[in-house]
């Protein structure tokens, strides 16, 4: 059991695993502390194994100082990004350095489905909310998962973070370990069937958190919104989504579905009746494909069977997929409208398999601009591994307060 720390050494501990590596001088200023303060607690540090000398610092004026970083026993945490397609699993200690990555043997399918490109629907494959096979085979999720445990073994999982494609739990509070929970207080029975499956060992404290909520917390961070305290991040591939940031942090909303814009209702016109998650079955990859099959010139050659294959198209300057795009497009932008309405972000970052494409960035401008006031809209810079980038950072939180928290931090 690891012992109690100080307040100070906790204090230091925080501000060691956020630097990486550090002088006692240095913690000294970026802690607030004095330096008694700081050699003191960095031996006590030192003594649980929670920090270690990695080398000396060299000044201009000569002197040197001894640098500091993480210690062994201070373990690492588990990023797992279990999407309807694909999981991708990263492993990294509490300075944030990547120790291990892996994904399901169906990486290229993973690929091509973030794309949207798909050669049929998928029922139930959403960007939010939508359903997921757990599978637990050779190739699966629980696999995948396997291999990063295995690859970690001898250092201690201080916490996990799992991004799912359905709402996400809510405890209350929003610091780093807000909606931390065991698998039987999540917010959908999917959601802990699909965690469940995972096998993960029970002592490993579990956060729950939305994929695209996960996405978005990149591109601020590390993104298109690096800057930026306030935008949305909307996904759109398969399913569409909303990840929503207001003053730096996630909005999740009351019950966990803040950004769940599938349940816009639609279509709204007179005569007609709105369809449960009707708006994203409109403007996902799937029914992209229906339409473009439907509606497809075969003097303009082969009809593409997927959303790639289109966008392909489109890029090669070919009229007929180019019309798609710009249709698709404004459909895009009319819901980026709605965004702007509701929340006036500022600025939208358009991600997801379709979202990311530029090919769609002069449509959706042109339509917001039509419809709503003055917003800016880019695309994506997190790329296919965005969620477990944002589920890997929400996992160094939790495992440095776990560990400045004691055992008392539990799960």
């Amino acid at each position: 059991m690891q012992p109690t720390l100080t307040e100070s050494a906790a204090t230091v501990f925080t501000v060691l695993a956020g630097a990486g590596v550090a002088t006692r001088p240095q913690l000294a200023v970026r802690a607030g502390l004095s330096k008694p303060t700081v050699s003191t607690a960095v031996a006590e540090l030192e003594a649980a194994g929670l920090a270690a000398r990695t080398g000396t610092s060299h000044g201009n004026t000569g002197r040197s100082a001894a640098l500091y970083g993480l210690g062994p026993a201070a373990g690492c945490v588990l990023a797992v990004d279990l999407g309807s397609t694909h999981t991708e699993v990263g492993g990294c200690s509490l300075d944030g350095t990547v120790l291990v990555s892996r994904t399901t043997a169906a990486a290229r399918t993973a690929a091509r489905a973030r794309s949207g490109a798909y050669d049929a629907p998928i029922p139930g494959a959403r960007a939010r909310s939508g359903a997921y096979d757990a599978n637990s085979g050779a190739t699966g999720p629980r696999a995948a998962v396997h291999a990063a445990l295995v690859a970690l073994a001898g250092v201690r999982v201080r916490a996990a973070v799992i991004a799912v494609p359905d709402v996400a739990p809510v405890h209350g509070g929003s610091g780093p370990r807000a909606g931390t929970s065991r698998v039987a207080d999540a917010a959908t029975p999917r959601v802990a069937d699909a965690v469940a499956s995972l096998a993960l060992p029970p002592e490993i404290p579990v956060r729950i958190e939305n994929n695209v909520n996960c996405a978005a917390l990149t591109e601020l961070h590390e993104g298109a919104a690096r800057g930026r305290d306030s935008f949305g991040y909307l996904q759109v591939g398969y399913g569409i989504g909303l990840g929503i940031v207001v003053g730096g942090q996630v909005l999740r909303g009351a019950n966990g579905a803040a950004g769940e814009i599938a349940r816009l209702p639609y279509p709204w016109a007179e005569g007609r009746e709105s369809v449960h998650e009707g708006l994203e079955t409109y403007a996902g990859a799937g029914s992209l494909v229906r339409r473009v099959a439907a509606g497809w010139d075969p003097g303009d050659g082969p009809c593409p069977r997927t959303a790639e294959e289109l966008f392909a198209l489109a890029a090669q300057g070919r009229p007929g997929a180019g019309a798609f795009v710009t249709a698709h497009a404004r459909e895009v932008g009319r819901l980026a409208a709605a965004v702007a309405a509701v929340l006036d972000p500022g600025l939208i970052v358009l991600g997801g398999g379709i979202g990311a494409n530029p090919q769609l960035l002069p449509g959706v401008r042109a339509e917001l601009a039509r419809l709503s006031w003055p917003t800016e809209v880019v695309s994506s810079m997190a790329g296919e591994s965005g969620t477990v980038a944002g589920a890997a950072r929400l996992a160094v939180a939790c495992g440095v307060q776990t560990v400045t928290g004691g055992d008392r931090a539990g799960h």
